[in-house]
């Protein structure tokens, strides 16, 4: 399903069909590693959604995280590169994407779900979706793990 603006030119109304793109990520300490991500995301459609995870979700993960969901949420709605965000959810990771129906969904070079395993899931829940992974980005540098490991020394 693509999104659907009604826009007016010259008391013309015309329809603009928007490719959505939807990606993931915690984006605790944001940093250019993130950036780049959501950049080339954002490439690959018109429309990019991105959604964040959630504190529960990092905790049953037993990862830390130094700012709230809610501030993360903040600060990624705030970019330009990006059209919404969203905070995942905890029960069901699919639910968001079955809601969006983002014709393309852009994982992160290091997600852990293969681009096929995640494609074959949202078939079996009826949504046809080209999956793609990003390419890295200065990771030895911007990665969210070295960084906090430099601060909390």
């Amino acid at each position: 399903m693509k999104m659907i603006i009604n826009s007016s030119e010259n008391n013309s109304s015309k329809k603009i069909k928007l490719n959505r793109v939807m990606c993931f990520g915690t984006f605790d300490l944001l940093h250019p590693g993130h950036l780049n991500y959501l950049e080339q995301a954002k490439k690959q459609g018109d429309y990019l959604i991105v959604v964040i995870a959630r504190d529960e979700t990092k905790i049953k993960q037993n990862k830390k995280t130094l700012f709230s969901e809610n501030n993360r949420l903040i600060i990624i709605k705030s970019l330009k590169v990006v059209d919404e965000a969203v905070l995942g959810n905890v029960d069901d990771h699919f639910k968001v994407i079955l809601e969006k129906k983002p014709q393309v969904i852009c994982l992160g070079y290091d997600h852990q779900i293969s681009e096929k395993e995640l494609e074959k899931k949202l078939e079996e829940r009826g949504l046809i979706v080209k999956v793609k992974r990003m390419k890295p980005f200065k990771v030895e540098k911007f990665k969210s793990s070295i960084i906090k490991r430099k601060i909390l020394v």
